[in-house]
């Protein structure tokens, strides 16, 4: 039995090591955007339309923002969404294998109105675009 407990605890361990290695923590705990493009290595990532956001611009109710992002840039290996205005502003950060449709939706919880930014690694640099999405009626903490 002891055996048995032993390797089941040797099968996790691979598991524990990949999300340690994948999961960017300080960007993650962040408390300002700016601190969160410097954790992702995005602090001077450049413009790029080819990243798109499909967002409402007015949300009637900040609890539940749907956005839609496809990346057109090829090569595209992660989408990170940061709402510059929320206590913890990086949202939600995907990554993307060879072949993968670089395409993500989030529902986001928004505080209040703010400048949700899309920030994109494709090949061998970092790309971003953002958009403004007011919200009437708050949603963390209201």
């Amino acid at each position: 039995l002891a055996a048995l407990g032993a390797m089941a605890l040797g099968m996790c361990a691979p598991l524990r090591v990949w999300a340690q290695v994948t999961w960017n923590r300080a960007a993650f705990e962040a408390r300002s955007a700016l601190e969160a493009l410097r954790a992702l290595g995005a602090q001077s990532a450049s413009e790029s339309r080819d990243i798109l956001i499909d967002a409402p611009q007015i949300a009637e109710n900040g609890a539940l923002v749907p956005i839609d992002i496809t990346s057109q840039l090829a090569g595209t290996r992660t989408i990170s969404v940061i709402a510059e205005k929320n206590p913890f502003p990086l949202a939600a950060r995907f990554e993307f294998r060879d072949g993968a449709l670089p395409y993500a939706r989030v529902n986001l919880k928004l505080s209040e109105s703010t400048l949700v930014r899309v920030v994109v690694e494709a090949g061998t640099r970092v790309y971003q675009h953002a958009r403004e999405i007011k919200v009437t009626a708050g949603g963390c903490g209201n």
